[in-house]
């Protein structure tokens, strides 16, 4: 597909090199000014990269019968220049195209951040905008999707549900200015649209005031006059060139806003909203579109207090259902508590709930004995529900653990209500699994799930390189572990502590941190100091990593043994990452005061596997050698997908794309046809067009067991979190924590089938031993050098 960029044809085509004018007409979306000679020398190193790693994009066309070397302007050209620029994790991060801009000195670092993020702001446009040109009516499903995971992102619509997201980019319009100084509305005037702010942004003035705020990307205005059918309340006014829209028209807003009203239950009490309930349309199993009779109308849960959404899903609770068949709005609640209700609060009231209930005004004493009798197991299922998905967690909170032994109610339940004997057994079952696990110990030497009172032991560094070790509870803050280098060295003076990392960048960690072993980079150490020595630590030796690949040692072994026990030790990684840990590692670990040591561990796998492949192509001397290398990991990377291992495939795959490993032209140029064709296969599944579409494509094909792409629900949550309110007017956001619940629900998932360890050959113990201890360069600089001395650039 080619994305016309017809407004900017003059500037495009005066300049001469055409990857200058790629990047500069990206930068034209947002910036004015003509192109700098920095610009255009960037230009041409990137046009460059993409002729050694992509060639097929770069294509020739006829202009005024000239011919010129033309690169596709397209969706094409944008997936895979973002594929290159993305980041996997916030600790080692991984580097694209632009590392190409420093290492050849195009760029500094500042100039090229700042290039970066307008070039990559303008790929978004780039990528939504052929959607939004398309006439409201005439979207297709794909285009409505690619809006709606725009509206997503976008802070004016955050409180909105779904439901008015998914309409909205049916009916949005995009709409562009062009100067500074526009005026959009004038006060006074008759409202006929609603705006968001997509790029700039605009002067808000009012008559005899002048200008009362401005308001910028992300802002809407323009919705009162709507609201209330009133004349518009200030003038707007552009306040820079090139500033972007989404509208609404009036007709569309107004028939979105009385659809949603008209299916809006809303449950007050002193006049105030506490429960927020949206009627939808159900079907029953065996309706059809021609079959009305089977239509059934179901309340979902928009928000609420956590009192009253609990108070519904009690009341709603089917009894008739088997415990395995659980209620997805339960298992919202129940997952995602954490973020609105914690435990502590959560069991007085499940407590209140199983102890008192209102009576029915109607009915014959049975019939009341029997409701009161339901709503206790509805209760009771409840716990049973909590207990379970908590199963991990329940031993680290005394108030969690007593409320479980004290709503089992032993004999107590017994003897008064015989009738919920035959929930019981279920429950004394998952307390004595607590009692015994509580008895069990756990080390994070060895791959085992870590819990929040594992204690671990760790080497704090000084400044001249000694150490001490200190044995503090895993999720212990930055505060304590201070203290315990503190009580340790004797030490008198105030300390901080430091992350340094192999390239010598430090990072002064806050006293709030938590869980900081777990979370610091490959070869990343702490360090202790007071605040006038910081600038004089520097990295240990050992930080640097190998000297010399590992490849004599790997090379005789089997690439499907290889990939069976890297997936082996995945799983076993992956499966002990509570689902939890997804929820505190988005919504910040330091609010819950909770360790996520198993995701972290789990995603520092991923960046070492990345690393792997890039120190051992960079640390192999012999052009033949590394030949043999490439054609290695690309078949350990096709073993690891067949094993459904996408963590580790993915992370093979990026180390193969990394810029210190792809700009190895020589030796890509002998490496076999039928794998340069495997390996271009397997970069379209990283293809990030259309929400990473190719990739789900292909997990939705897979059967469990499998080991997602970790990094890409990482994103998937963290993108919901930030473009949706947790509260909305002092209500709990509950459709938000139904999108993060589903997220997580696809890691339980893939883990719904255990892992079948396959049949090894005798060697499997050396490499087993081999992969759970490899050795990595993780100095992104360190292995670009290492890289140009192996194939020298070319002048």
């Amino acid at each position: 597909m080619l994305l016309s960029l017809r407004q900017l044809s003059v500037t495009v085509m005066s300049t001469s090199c055409v990857m200058c004018r790629v990047v500069y007409a990206c930068l034209s979306l947002f910036v004015s000014q003509v192109p700098s000679e920095k610009i255009l020398r960037a230009g041409k190193v990137l046009r460059n990269n993409i002729l050694s790693r992509a060639p097929h994009m770069i294509r020739d066309r006829k202009y005024h019968l000239k011919t010129y070397r033309q690169c596709c302007m397209g969706t094409e050209l944008v997936d895979w220049l973002m594929q290159h620029t993305s980041c996997v994790h916030s600790r080692v991060q991984a580097v694209g195209m632009w590392q190409v801009l420093l290492e050849e000195g195009v760029l500094n670092h500042g100039e090229c951040d700042r290039t970066f993020s307008n070039v990559r702001i303008s790929f978004k446009v780039m990528t939504v905008l052929p959607a939004l040109l398309c006439r409201p009516g005439q979207r297709t499903v794909d285009e409505l999707e690619i809006i709606y995971e725009e509206l997503l992102h976008i802070k004016a619509l955050s409180h909105l549900s779904t439901t008015v997201k998914r309409e909205l980019a049916g009916v949005l319009i995009f709409e562009s200015h062009a100067k500074a100084g526009t005026v959009l509305f004038n006060q006074g005037e008759e409202g006929t649209s609603w705006y968001i702010i997509l790029k700039g942004s605009v002067n808000v003035v009012i008559y005899g005031k002048g200008v009362v705020c401005t308001l910028h990307e992300g802002d809407d205005f323009g919705k009162l006059a709507l609201v209330n059918d009133a004349p518009r309340a200030a003038s707007i006014v552009l306040r820079e060139d090139n500033c972007h829209f989404l509208r609404v028209d009036k007709e569309d807003f107004n028939r979105i806003l009385r659809d949603v009203e008209a299916n809006t239950v809303r449950l007050k009490e002193h006049e105030e909203d506490v429960l927020v309930l949206e009627k939808t349309n159900n079907r029953s199993s065996g309706s059809s579109p021609l079959n009305p009779v089977h239509l059934f109308f179901r309340y979902t849960v928009m928000s609420g207090t956590p009192e009253k959404i609990l108070e519904h899903l009690l009341e709603t609770l089917k009894l008739d259902s088997q415990f395995t068949e659980s209620d997805p709005a339960l298992d919202d609640f129940l997952l995602m508590h954490c973020v609105f209700v914690p435990n502590s609060q959560l069991c007085p009231l499940l407590m209140l709930s199983f102890t008192y209930h209102a009576q029915p005004s109607q009915g014959s004493e049975q019939e009341r004995v029997e409701y009161a009798l339901n709503n206790k197991r509805r209760v009771i299922r409840l716990v049973l529900q909590w207990a379970a998905i908590n199963t991990d967690h329940l031993q680290e909170e005394d108030s969690s653990f007593n409320f479980l032994q004290v709503s089992s109610f032993g004999s107590l339940l017994s003897r008064l209500i015989p009738a919920l004997k035959d929930q019981l057994p279920e429950l004394e079952k998952i307390i004595r699994q607590k009692m015994f696990q509580c008895q069990c110990s756990f080390q994070i030497c060895v791959c085992v799930c870590v819990c929040v009172c594992v204690e671990v032991l760790f080497k704090v560094y000084c400044s001249d390189h000694t150490y001490s070790t200190i044995r503090v509870p895993v999720a212990a803050s930055v505060r304590e572990v201070i203290a315990a280098v503190t009580d340790k060295l004797g030490s008198g003076d105030d300390l901080l502590l430091i992350h340094l990392n192999s390239a010598g960048d430090k990072e002064l960690l806050k006293p709030s941190d938590v869980s900081i072993f777990s979370s610091l980079s490959i070869n990343g150490r702490l360090f202790v100091c007071p605040r006038d020595q910081i600038d004089s630590l520097t990295p240990l030796p050992e930080q640097e990593g190998p000297s010399a690949g590992s490849m004599s040692t790997f090379e005789l072994m089997s690439s499907k043994d290889l990939a069976h026990q890297m997936t082996l030790y995945d799983w076993e990684l992956f499966d002990c990452v509570h689902e939890h840990e997804l929820i505190y590692h988005t919504f910040g670990r330091q609010h819950f005061k909770k360790t996520t040591a198993n995701l972290d561990l789990f995603l520092r796998r991923f960046n070492e596997v990345q690393l792997w492949v890039v120190t051992e192509v960079c640390l192999c001397p012999t052009l033949s050698k590394r030949v043999q290398l490439l054609k290695k990991f690309i078949k350990i990377a096709a073993h690891c997908k067949e094993f459904r291992n996408l963590n580790s495939f993915f992370a093979i795959i990026m180390g193969l794309g990394n810029p210190a490993v792809c700009r190895l032209s020589q030796t890509w140029e002998k490496l076999p046809s039928k794998f340069k064709k495997s390996y271009g296969e397997f970069e379209n599944l990283m293809d990030p067009s259309r929400n990473h579409r190719a990739y789900r494509l292909t997990m939705a094909k897979l059967e469990p067991p499998i080991i997602p792409f970790m990094p890409l629900l990482i994103k998937d949550m963290t993108f919901t979190h930030e473009g949706n309110k947790t509260f909305t007017d002092r209500l709990v956001n509950f459709e938000k924590m139904r999108m993060i619940a589903n997220t997580v629900r696809i890691m339980r998932y893939c883990r719904s089938q255990p892992f079948t360890p396959q049949a090894t050959g005798k060697s499997h113990q050396d490499v087993r031993s081999y992969v759970r201890h490899i050795s990595v360069i993780d100095n992104q600089r360190t292995l670009s050098q290492l890289s140009h001395r192996l194939e020298p650039r070319r002048t």
